[in-house]
């Protein structure tokens, strides 16, 4: 078995030609770009560059299947462009918003955009809660939060009908089921835990797909409740008018 240290960045496996096909050039750049200026930066630690390919760019890259053609994409919290940057190398088609809080992440994500020529990729300094002017068919994550938080900084993002996708690893059946009355209070379609990347990579990249219902974002939710509050309201002075005549009956 080949040894590399805990900095060296290994050759990429046989799996990456077939995930990145002719795009496999883009991915061996952005690999080289996590581990120097990536590790420099504190967006990955040094102990994960050997394994790179298999635990972090493989990992994201056989997400794109579930995602439609020339879809919009959104990566929340994306960090070091995981999944973000990988989807849009590996899918062209795809136009990929990077959705980043913090500035030193950002300046770097714009970095490494421009070096590594991705014209389908545009970067946001935000936090998803400030983002909801966006209007996308996909919203991706990795490593953020845990779901039932997630989904309140995801869904108001997507378009009616749009799809969430959690990248997620043992821990996926166990918090959706946490986020049961979340999805529930949110009015998702459907929910579900699906494997990406069986017979390719070992383990499969553990997803959960969510597809949303009507766009939720936070001012349609405060008018609903508006809505909710005053029929309510309409009723409770009804009832006192009706009382108030009793009285006087």
């Amino acid at each position: 078995m080949e040894h590399h240290d805990s900095t060296t960045l290994p050759e990429p496996p046989a799996a990456a030609a077939t995930v990145f096909g002719d795009r496999l050039g883009r991915a061996l750049a952005y690999a080289e770009l996590l581990a120097t200026t990536g590790v420099d930066h504190g967006l990955i630690g040094p102990r994960e560059v050997p394994r790179l390919w298999e635990r972090h760019l493989l990992n994201c890259a056989v997400v794109a299947d579930l995602i439609p053609l020339d879809a919009q994409v959104a990566d929340v919290g994306s960090g070091a462009g995981l999944p973000g940057l990988v989807l849009a190398i590996v899918r062209p088609d795809l136009r990929v918003t990077l959705v980043e809080p913090l500035q030193r992440r950002v300046t770097w994500l714009d970095t490494a955009v421009e070096q590594l020529c991705l014209g389908n990729v545009q970067v946001r300094r935000a936090r998803a809660q400030n983002a909801t002017d966006l209007a996308v068919d996909v919203v991706c994550s990795r490593a953020v939060a845990r779901l039932s938080q997630l989904v309140g900084w995801s869904l108001p993002l997507l378009r009616d009908g749009g799809t969430m996708l959690a990248l997620k690893g043992a821990s996926a059946i166990e918090e959706l089921q946490d986020a049961e009355r979340v999805l529930r209070q949110a009015g998702v379609v459907s929910h579900e835990v699906v494997e990406c990347g069986v017979g390719l990579i070992e383990p499969p990249t553990t997803v959960v797909r969510i597809l949303a219902g009507r766009r939720r974002t936070p001012q349609s939710a405060q008018e609903t409740k508006a809505k909710s509050v005053a029929p309510a309201a309409k009723k409770s002075e009804r009832s006192a008018r009706a009382r108030s005549a009793k009285s006087k009956g």
